[in-house]
């Protein structure tokens, strides 16, 4: 990965830390994104003395909010002249609804809007450093779900939280299939991946009993962050899939997603409603 610049947003934590150290003991210039100032500077450092890479470097946002995913795009572009893996990661699980600052419900907004908005924003740097890469972190929780666009922010019927998460993931692949059509024959290439139930922080932002019952089910489930980590580096480096787009990756290998996730008319509705709330 000498020579090659990669973004990874969600990269303070859990698998995109991990996929972040990875990258860089590869060799590759690594920039990462997250939401706190100090947090950013100490895993920077971390992740320099771990690699002896000096190429690490993050940017700070909220990424639940389009106006700071937009500024974290425009400061890539200030500091890098090119681009050649984007990884969509940073994601969240949200037990009870709640909105962000610009309004927007919270899982669709950080889970969805976010990927789709960064992925556009950069669009233009990824076909001009082709052959590039997007990879977007889904999961196999879109199991189940189908496309709401009535209501996809999920103003019935939200329950503790499953029900958007699981509708959001599916929005993330039905996304990178859409993404991959409209990219044909411009040398970038878009994949989706799911990286099984990893042992992270993620989800205990959703008070005390919960934090409990997510603990307790890592503990008898969840696999370590570096295993989570392997499909988003394999899809960000690998030989393998230089030129592969538009799959679903289980284990660094392409897997069917639902029959949902393939419908190309709903796929491309979802992409013009998401520029409609944007």
């Amino acid at each position: 990965m000498k020579d090659k610049i990669c973004l990874v947003t969600g990269a303070t934590d859990g698998i995109g830390k991990v996929t972040a150290i990875t990258l860089a003991r590869m060799g590759a210039t690594v920039v990462g994104v997250g939401r706190n100032a100090q947090k950013t500077a100490a895993v920077t450092q971390e992740i320099k003395q771990a690699t002896g890479n000096q190429n690490v470097d993050f940017l700070v946002a909220d990424l639940s909010q389009v106006r700071k995913v937009r500024q974290v795009a425009a400061e890539f572009k200030r500091r890098y002249p090119r681009l050649d893996v984007l990884i969509n990661n940073a994601g969240g699980y949200f037990a009870r609804r709640q909105q962000t600052a610009e309004g927007r419900e919270m899982t669709w907004a950080l889970n969805h809007l976010n990927y789709f908005v960064l992925t556009n924003e950069l669009l233009d740097m990824l076909k001009a450093s082709a052959p590039s890469r997007i990879v977007n972190v889904s999961s196999d929780a879109h199991q189940g779900s189908s496309l709401n666009l009535q209501d996809v922010e999920f103003e019935q019927g939200y329950g503790q939280g499953w029900r958007p998460y699981a509708h959001s993931k599916l929005a993330n692949v039905m996304f990178t299939y859409e993404l991959a059509r409209r990219l044909k024959d411009t040398g970038v290439t878009a994949n989706a991946l799911h990286p099984g139930f990893v042992a992270t922080r993620f989800g205990l932002n959703n008070g005390t009993l919960m934090n409990l019952v997510m603990k307790s089910i890592q503990r008898l489930a969840a696999i370590s962050p570096e295993k989570g980590a392997q499909t988003s580096v394999f899809l960000a480096s690998a030989p393998a899939v230089e030129g592969v787009t538009g799959k679903y990756f289980s284990h660094s290998k392409i897997t069917p997603s639902t029959q949902a996730s393939y419908d190309t008319d709903i796929a491309g509705r979802l992409w013009d409603l998401s520029l409609d709330m944007i």
